[in-house]
């Protein structure tokens, strides 16, 4: 009975003390919420206006400077946009580019990264400092396009992906995650007759699947959203990726009609046609984050721990 009294007073102030600090708790999260909810107003209010513009008529986008829902629902936008072939030949380039892009680059950084993550080879030191050499120094815009002119790519997709194929940055994490794997699975792998094209096959592959899909979404956005890419490199308007067709439509309002090339006679809706292919250019990452986003924390945390 006496430990219990000794015990109450103390176990009461702490009591207290764990009160006091969930009260606390409490106002942090109510600001926390406040704030977040604020910054997710700012981010994600201007796309529901673009989605319901896309879905307006010219004469409301054009009276009314900001609304979240449209007096009458249209689809001229996207009945114009449909009717060009110009859009969906885009799209279609954008995706293969994005699809074939994403695969070459992921597939360099696999191959260059795992052997850097072996202390015993040769010149590793030296090709380590030079891929963070880049980090802080590049070629510039210039250099880079006669490298480009003077290896025949330019109109060419290639012109697209080869010359951003390997991210420095994603490199080291991903040379960083490699050095993490058990040596004895490998040294297993050999044992039972593996080379090491077979254990890098067989065994990292396998067990990097968190890094190999966070880094596939990294490159295919960062393929997808390339704007000065094509621009430099392309000249051929068939060849146009989706996102110099968005700032053709969005930036030239003379020749936004011309450059979406619709049926002739069809009515242009100028400003509904602007909304509805932002809308369409975006739709496509919006559906696939989602699925890969589990694995954005795990494969960056996995490999940002130093040597």
């Amino acid at each position: 009975m006496a430990i219990d009294n000794v015990a109450g007073p103390a176990a009461q102030r702490r009591r207290g003390v764990r009160h006091h600090e969930s009260a606390g708790s409490r106002v942090f999260d109510v600001l926390n919420v406040v704030v977040l909810l604020a910054l997710a107003a700012i981010t994600v209010l201007p796309l529901l206006y673009v989605v319901a513009g896309s879905f307006a008529t010219e004469a409301e986008i054009d009276s009314r400077p900001f609304f979240l829902w449209p007096q009458k629902f249209v689809t001229d936008g996207y009945d114009y946009i449909f009717a060009s072939g110009t859009f969906l030949r885009a799209l279609l380039t954008t995706i293969c580019v994005t699809a074939v892009g994403t695969v070459v680059q992921v597939g360099l950084t696999l191959t260059m990264a795992y052997p850097l993550s072996k202390r015993a080879l040769p010149g590793r030191t030296m090709a380590i400092n030079l891929v963070v050499f880049t980090l802080v120094f590049s070629g510039g815009m210039i250099p880079t396009y006669l490298v480009v002119r003077d290896l025949g790519l330019l109109d060419s997709y290639w012109a697209l992906i080869l010359p951003l194929a390997i991210n420095p940055f994603y490199l080291l994490i991903v040379k960083s995650f490699f050095q993490e794997l058990p040596e004895a699975l490998e040294e297993a792998a050999r044992i039972d007759g593996c080379n090491e094209l077979g254990v890098f096959w067989r065994i990292v592959l396998p067990l990097s699947k968190p890094v190999i899909a966070t880094f596939s979404l990294f490159y295919a956005v960062g393929i997808w959203n390339d704007y000065m890419s094509p621009l430099l490199y392309i000249d051929d308007e068939r060849k146009w990726t989706l996102q110099v067709l968005v700032r053709q439509l969005t930036a030239a309002n003379a020749d936004s009609e011309n450059a979406l090339n619709a049926l002739e006679g069809a009515f242009f809706p100028q400003q509904g046609v602007k909304f509805a292919i932002i809308v369409l250019a975006t739709l496509p990452i919006l559906l696939v984050y989602p699925f890969l986003q589990k694995h954005f924390a795990k494969g960056v945390l996995i490999g940002s721990v130093k040597e």
